[in-house]
């Protein structure tokens, strides 16, 4: 088997399964692009069996310890494994993550669930050689009404691949309803919504920030369409009002709230444009609107190199946000990069903090879902952070 000869430090030795090219010390046996590669130290010591990308920064990614290949039987077993764990953590869901990467020793394939229909991705060469397959076994295991290969990630460019979208089985679906977490019911477009048709990775998380909207008047901002919204609005609270830049999710979340039948007042805008405005407002004298609003914006960087820029970007909202706040008014939010880390987030408020000025105690805090577990030998797995913050009232 061909494979490349890892240069000592490399991060594969502290227990990581990724091999960057700066880290390859040698490529031996003229390995194709996708190939399965062994993996070796200098000392002809295996490391395992990895699906290899000479145009990706990533260059190798390792799959198993022990020598590997994608047949049939793999696949079987590793998904099968995959849905073994979402039905042991969350039992009947219609909406769920069922395959998750690297952490469930796929690399670059996710299976999302949406009732009776999957959505799949496949975000690595090795992965796209292989959907056919993929789509047969998942056809057996799981019987779906249809599956839609979602490949339109911007991920997809680091590997090199072309996006595309297309129906591999069963018959195209019409915009139809599924319920998520707290049974909510949703419409949802699987060929043109957000990641494969919503963030499956905020469902608990929507759930857990509504147990503080009773009695509230609610802001959710970055809203997409709806999910922290819609949970509020079922939750009790005495007014939502949910904002985004995209004209399409607006409409979505309307159509969800009319699902519903709760009621959430909207707008089209820039919520960086909306802020501003409305903390202005706010420090020159009017009174607050609302005391639970809620951050959820998209990521601010991709690479580690703007981390820095993406701090200034993330502090200017949660200062504008807490100036927005009366005390004992409460603040959701979220950061959906890898590259923050939650030190680094909370560092980030917490600045912001002094700036307003307010005192902040902490309420709660928030992960992905149970369905996008995390390795904690591969870091980047732990993406999604959020914390739930109270403006501390007679200070």
């Amino acid at each position: 088997m061909a494979g490349l000869i890892v240069a000592p430090r490399a991060r594969i030795f502290q227990g990581h399964d990724w091999v960057y090219g700066s880290e390859v010390r040698k490529v031996f046996g003229n390995p194709a692009p996708g190939d399965v590669i062994a993996l070796k130290d200098g000392r002809d010591r295996y490391l395992g069996s990895a699906i290899y990308n000479p145009h990706s920064q990533i260059i190798a990614r390792r799959f198993s310890r022990r020598k590997q290949m994608l047949d049939r039987d793999f696949f079987v077993r590793r998904i099968g494994q995959a849905l073994l764990l979402r039905e042991r953590l969350l039992p009947g869901e219609e909406l769920l993550r069922l395959v998750w990467s690297e952490s469930d020793g796929l690399p670059g394939l996710i299976v999302d669930r949406y009732r009776d229909v999957l959505v799949v991705q496949t975000l690595t060469l090795a992965m796209r050689r292989n959907l056919a397959l993929i789509v047969d076994i998942l056809g057996d295991l799981l019987h779906p009404r249809s599956v839609i290969v979602r490949n339109d990630s911007p991920m997809l460019s680091a590997e090199g691949l072309e996006q595309e979208v297309f129906v591999a089985a069963g018959e195209t679906p019409a915009p139809f309803e599924a319920r998520g977490r707290g049974d909510i019911l949703f419409s949802i477009n699987l060929e043109t919504g957000q990641k494969t048709g919503l963030y499956l990775d905020q469902m608990q998380n929507c759930l857990e920030v509504a147990r503080y909207a009773r009695g509230r008047h609610v802001l959710d901002c970055f809203c997409n369409q709806g999910s922290f919204a819609l949970a509020c609005a079922r939750a009790g609270a005495l007014s939502v009002t949910a904002l985004d830049i995209s004209g399409e999710a607006i409409e979505a979340l309307r159509r969800n709230a009319e699902l519903n039948g709760v009621k959430v007042a909207t707008m089209v805008e820039n919520a960086f444009d909306f802020l501003k405005r409305e903390s202005s407002q706010i420090s020159a004298g009017e009174a607050p609107r609302w005391d639970l609003l809620i951050l959820d914006p998209p990521t601010f960087t991709r690479n580690k190199h703007s981390v820095h820029d993406a701090m200034r970007g993330y502090k200017e909202i949660h200062l504008r946000s807490l100036k927005m706040l009366p005390t004992g008014g409460i603040l959701s939010t979220f950061c959906c990069s890898h590259h923050v880390s939650i030190d680094l987030f909370r560092e980030t408020i917490a600045s912001a903090a002094v700036d307003a000025p307010a005192t902040l105690r902490l309420v709660q805090t928030h992960g992905q879902a149970a369905d996008h577990p995390v390795l904690l030998n591969i870091p980047e797995t732990s993406y999604l952070k959020g914390l739930t913050l109270e403006l501390v009232p007679g200070r």
